[in-house]
């Protein structure tokens, strides 16, 4: 099989894997044991990818053509890797967690949920892959539909509601603004292709652009409305909404799938649709980027007031989502590598206090900060945990999450963006009002006796094994930042 048909290995696989948890679901062990082998031999297709990548080639195939100028095609480039790689690795920690988590709890229709989890993350290969706008719009919705019933997992009023809001905000967006962003795209240029392995251009010539440069203006307003996952400011309320759900969903929305295929697809329509030149020319860039600055600091704002451990991680993802949009709409290459970069770093740092949140729950079946104290005598491995990707969150080194906002400081200087490096610095100070007194609360305030907080222990290794490697790869990530660097240099083509 040559280079290009190879791109389809990893989607098979993710499309293969629901139909074997189907198969076996009256066997727990084989049915679990699918997602394992299936997010491994995921992993490894596209690792198999990096050679090609790291070298400059972008292996692209054609499945089929609609229409002239629409398809459904695959690429890989050095954007595309990045997610896929973090998506599918991260899927074997997930349903090492899950295990314990769903097995800790009797959550009632495993079966599904493993389903669905599966096919979230075969959308996410979609998304990474995608050679086009028709073909990302196809499996960034692959990916809502199959999160609603993980959302909606628990059946109650509140999981239904929440997960209501979920599918009416995610699919009402890119119905009414992705999808006529596509048709006047396609209007305006006759294809849907994105420009690869030229984030300078763009797919819109520069006549199109001289000629409708307020079309093209409402276009891109329609993509970010459009791409909702990325939960910018005023479309974010979804998410918070969405943590109904159990808390391995939350982890999957939150740092594996959902989220993080909302950033990915703002990154891949800016800078291999759009490209820099017509953000540049158009004036795009920096209104987007002060609208996600707004984002980060209101958001954070609101985490501080919140006692639920997991709506305050929730408000934390909208904050920082938003680095990524910051850091790519800044247009300098800092600025755009630590935005890209964000995308990996974040993924592994909050998936990480997902799954501390839901050891914690496990295990004590608590959820409010403020009946923590002690807790982290009793959990040390999971505090531990935390307290490592709460650094990566405000941006303390050694921590992956240092290196993205250096990278993200550095370019706002570089575009003389005094409002954004405000903003940026602030976000990092109200970061730790809100991660610091958590571990505080654990680890040096007394619990009261009514808590009786000698009862607690970890959970099982299933779920602490994986939320600790997380937090050390956190570390490692940002000891060696080249990781992932690596390859968003190889996007740029010679600019960064």
């Amino acid at each position: 099989m040559n280079e290009s048909a190879r791109l389809l290995l990893p989607l098979a696989v993710t499309l293969l894997a629901p139909y074997f948890i189907w198969l076996f679901r009256k066997d727990i062990y084989k049915r679990e044991a699918v997602s394992l082998i299936a997010g491994a031999v995921t992993f490894l297709l596209n690792l198999s990818f990096v050679p090609a990548v790291l070298s400059g080639q972008i292996p692209y195939y054609k499945l089929f053509t609609i229409m002239p100028g629409i398809s459904v095609s695959f690429c890989v480039d050095g954007l595309g890797i990045i997610f896929a790689l973090v998506a599918s690795f991260l899927w074997m920690f997930a349903t090492s967690y899950n295990v314990g988590y769903m097995r800790g709890l009797n959550e009632h229709a495993q079966t599904r949920y493993y389903f669905c989890f599966a096919i979230a993350i075969f959308g996410a290969m979609g998304v990474s892959f995608s050679a086009n706008i028709f073909t990302l719009y196809l499996f960034y919705e692959v990916i809502t539909v199959f999160t609603y019933p993980l959302v909606a997992h628990h059946e109650d009023e509140e999981a239904f509601n929440g997960a209501r809001k979920y599918l009416v905000y995610l699919m009402g967006t890119s119905k009414l603004f992705l999808l006529p962003a596509m048709v006047l795209t396609y209007v305006l240029c006759g294809t849907l292709d994105f420009q690869l392995g030229d984030i300078v251009t763009g797919i819109f010539s520069a006549e199109v652009v001289a000629e409708n440069p307020i079309l093209v203006t409402v276009t891109y307003v329609l993509y970010i409305a459009g791409l909702a996952k990325a939960a910018l400011m005023p479309f974010h309320n979804w998410l918070p909404s969405a943590m109904v759900a159990p808390t391995p969903v939350s982890a999957l929305l939150h740092a594996v799938a959902v989220v993080k295929a909302g950033v990915f697809s703002v990154c891949r329509v800016i800078l291999s649709g759009f490209g820099l030149e017509t953000m540049d020319k158009l004036f795009l860039g920096i209104p987007t980027a002060y609208v996600a600055a707004f984002t980060i600091v209101v958001a954070s704002l609101i985490a501080l007031t919140k006692d639920d451990l997991k709506a305050r991680l929730a408000y934390s993802t909208v904050s920082q989502l938003s680095y990524v949009v910051v850091g790519v709409c800044m247009l300098t290459p800092m600025a755009v590598q630590g935005g890209v970069m964000h995308i990996p770093h974040h993924a592994f740092s909050k998936i990480t206090l997902f799954f501390c949140a839901g050891a914690i729950y496990v295990a004590t079946h608590n959820k409010k900060i403020s009946k923590m104290n002690g807790y982290g005598w009793r959990m040390p491995w999971t505090f531990t945990a935390f307290g490592i990707a709460s650094l990566s969150m405000i941006g303390m080194p050694p921590v992956c999450g240092f290196v993205s906002k250096w990278y993200l400081v550095n370019g706002a200087l570089d575009a003389h963006q005094t409002i954004l490096l405000v903003a940026l610095l602030l976000s990092t100070a109200l970061n730790a009002g809100y991660f610091v007194p958590i571990l505080v609360r654990a680890f040096f305030f007394k619990p009261a006796p009514e808590a009786n907080v000698g009862q607690y222990s970890e959970p099982s290794k299933t779920m602490v094994i994986p939320l600790f490697v997380t937090a050390l790869i956190s570390v490692f990530l940002g000891l060696f930042p080249e990781t992932f660097l690596n390859f968003i240099k190889v996007l740029g083509n010679g600019i960064f």
